[in-house]
């Protein structure tokens, strides 16, 4: 967790620097997500940190901390924080990944295996959580519209995600018969039946996590992210 946590404070801070340059005006403009402003964007992380922690806490005591705010509370809060300055709402993120850091300083090693459940019902391990973090922080801050791009992502990062997804879309039969990432040396097995699918790291997770363009051949994939294959529990 250490070299994970290590990747989600130096995302986290990319992302900080991002939002604390941004006037009133850019924050309440458009987002690179229809329908959410950049506000939006920024306070949805935030808001996702709160239940990382719920989540983290709940495997260090092996119970839960209290209710679990429901999609339509989660929903709120966001609303409520998408109104804040670029300043205040870098300044929200900061202070929760410190949380964050402590809490994964805080874990006994022990109870990173402990099982606990994403939003939807899925389970997966306490370690899974920090990841998921990662991938909050790294997506959203291309969101948000403010020069941050797909290409701008760590090497670490994009083999973790493609690991993740195309482990996911393996067992969903997604019709691509193996990807391959040119400049990473990686290459993964999806489905026997479909097209090789080849280009840099980057330009694959973005086609996968809908911020970038397929190439022609290339299919549409599924609603992202998805919960992890073969799963847990």
């Amino acid at each position: 967790m250490i070299t994970v946590i290590g990747e989600v404070m130096a995302a986290g801070e990319r992302m900080a620097r991002g939002l604390a340059g941004l006037d009133e005006a850019a924050v309440r403009g458009d987002s690179g997500l229809a329908g959410w402003s950049r506000g939006y964007a920024a306070s949805h992380v935030v808001r996702s940190i709160d239940a990382y922690l719920w989540l983290l806490a709940w495997a260090r005591d092996g119970v839960q901390p209290g209710p679990r705010a429901t999609g339509a509370e989660i929903a709120a809060a966001v609303e409520a924080g998408a109104g804040g300055s670029g300043g205040e709402l870098a300044a929200e993120l900061r202070g929760r990944l410190a949380t964050l850091e402590e809490a994964v300083a805080g874990m006994p090693a022990e109870r990173w295996e402990f099982l606990v459940s994403a939003l939807p019902g899925w389970r997966h391990p306490a370690w899974y959580t920090v990841n998921r973090c990662w991938r909050e922080i790294e997506t959203h801050h291309v969101d948000l519209a403010v020069g941050y791009r797909p290409a701008d992502w760590s090497a670490a990062y994009v083999r973790w995600a493609l690991d993740d997804t195309l482990a996911a879309l393996a067992a969903r039969e997604f019709p691509v018969g193996e990807v391959k990432a040119t400049d990473l040396g990686r290459s993964w097995r999806v489905d026997g039946e479909g097209p090789v699918v080849g280009a840099p790291g980057h330009v694959l997770l973005a086609w996968l996590s809908g911020r970038g363009p397929g190439e022609n051949g290339w299919p549409a994939p599924p609603t992202w992210p998805l919960p992890p294959s073969p799963g847990w529990g």
